[in-house]
């Protein structure tokens, strides 16, 4: 149910991915039968796999503080996530950009408090 990885950079406290989003991803199954759109459950998914994997390691789900989806996104589009972890706060920071035609158009941030 992951997106294909095409890069990955890390930094002290943060984590910035390319991420391709296959026509095939389960998350589009019924999301919508004829306009699908990847749904916010599977951003948010997503966000909370890598920053465990790459930032956070033992840490779980404790609540949404804030989200705001500004663009949708569609099957065979090309996202780049960036995450930053605030270890003081047990918080992440993260966008995701729809990457297109040398642009980066912001689709999705927030925040999500860990425990």
């Amino acid at each position: 149910m992951l997106p294909v990885e095409r890069s990955r950079q890390i930094q002290d406290n943060s984590v910035t991915l390319t991420l391709y989003i296959a026509t095939d991803l389960f998350w589009f199954q019924g999301h919508f039968p004829t306009l699908p759109i990847l749904p916010g459950v599977a951003q948010l998914d997503w966000v909370m796999h890598y920053a465990v994997q790459c930032l956070a390691p033992g840490k779980q789900f404790a609540a949404v503080e804030n989200i705001k989806f500004q663009q949708p996104v569609a099957p065979d589009s090309l996202l780049q996530l960036h995450i930053e972890w605030d270890a003081t706060k047990s918080r992440l920071s993260f966008c995701y950009s729809l990457l297109r035609d040398g642009n980066a158009l912001s689709a999705s941030s927030g925040k999500i408090q860990l425990c």
